[in-house]
């Protein structure tokens, strides 16, 4: 048989990429076939992806489309964090900020890693075991199915951090949930719970993964899922505020993240993917996959030029304010911001020190 991955037995550094065994509803291995798994494996920065990280990723979509054995792709995180939050912003910070061609050519990659998730030859499950947030929004809406963790967290932060959520959020968001979501989601850069990403059609399933001392497993206890807001209107999936977000964190202290019923039901789904022709799916994942496409293909080039050339203004200030702020203050004085501009003050080294957190 002729091999038709681009790198042969490349060596997976910054992201984890293996086969692991198919398992029947019974939890049996199917002898011969398997999932693929794709870790991003930076747990202690919440999965954000660096420049190496994104190539590893295309790599890893590209071996597993071509892998004969292969019966479905499970694109995941390290850890009970986070799924992803994004490009590494230390790395966009010390060296992408002010710096337009080699953001550009980043976004070459990025978009690449878009693509590659989008054109895969086999079915792609995003297992979200924490926080998918900014570009990790991005590529998990790129994938086919999500099952995520209930404790799980979904948003952007493009314009509250100097960006705009160009890297999938404007193409796919509103086909998922809608234009008036979409929007609320692309400016105001607030978080849904998973609860809300589900009722509003995000994803496709979520799992409780807190369990007690008795080893009985409660749902998510920050999420308030039968009340109503001052104005009568019924919540469901908004996230707890006050004294009953206090109660919900002594009851979060008293449990553990245990992420087996999330293995099991991705599990459960590559499996009940198998139990189909395996030409026919293709074929309908890539008819489903074009309204996507359509918008990706549209897009993409050009929002990589613009993303490029905000790397001298917005960007540049938004990333350094993450990486160099305080832990509790990560944004730039917003308001102090948008007096200068009113000013026209031209956009300087001066002018970005004086808005960077102090």
């Amino acid at each position: 048989m002729k091999n038709h991955t681009l790198i042969e037995n490349y060596e997976y550094k910054e992201i984890i990429a293996e086969r692991r065994p198919l398992l029947d509803h019974n939890g049996n291995p199917v002898e011969g076939l398997y999932n693929f798994w794709i870790l991003l494996n930076n747990p202690k920065q919440y999965n954000s992806y660096t420049t190496n990280a994104v190539k590893e990723v295309i790599i890893a979509f590209r071996e597993a489309s071509c892998d004969r054995s292969v019966v479905a792709v499970v694109f995941s995180g390290v850890g009970d964090k986070a799924f992803c939050t994004g490009g590494n912003t230390k790395e966009y910070a010390e060296y992408y900020a002010g710096n337009p061609p080699e953001y550009k050519q980043y976004m070459r990659l990025f978009n690449d890693m878009v693509t590659n998730i989008l054109i895969c030859d086999k079915p792609v499950i995003n297992r979200v075991n924490g926080m998918r947030i900014a570009g990790g929004q991005e590529i998990g809406m790129a994938c086919d199915f999500t099952i995520a963790a209930d404790t799980a967290r979904f948003g952007q932060a493009g314009p509250k951090h100097g960006s705009a959520p160009d890297g999938g959020s404007t193409d796919f968001l509103d086909l998922f949930v809608g234009i008036g979501n979409s929007i609320e989601s692309c400016t105001l850069c607030e978080h849904w719970s998973a609860h809300k990403a589900l009722r509003i059609g995000l994803i496709n399933k979520i799992v409780p993964v807190m369990k007690r001392k008795d080893g009985k497993f409660i749902p998510n206890p920050f999420v308030e899922l039968s009340e109503t807001d001052e104005f009568g209107n019924w919540i469901f999936g908004d996230f707890k505020t006050g004294s009953a977000k206090e109660e919900a964190k002594k009851i979060s202290a008293e449990c553990e993240i245990d992420l087996s019923i999330l293995d099991k039901e991705v599990e459960k789904m590559a499996y009940s993917l198998s139990l189909t022709m395996p030409g026919c799916l293709t074929k309908t994942l890539e008819s489903c996959r074009k309204k996507k496409l359509d918008h990706w293909f549209k897009n993409s080039e050009t929002n990589r030029s613009w993303l490029g050339l905000n790397m001298m203004t917005e960007a540049k200030a938004g990333f350094r304010a993450f990486n160099e702020g305080p832990k509790n203050n990560r944004e730039v004085d917003f308001i102090k911001l948008r007096r200068l501009l009113a000013e026209a003050r031209p956009w300087t080294e001066e002018l970005v020190e004086e808005i960077l957190p102090k």
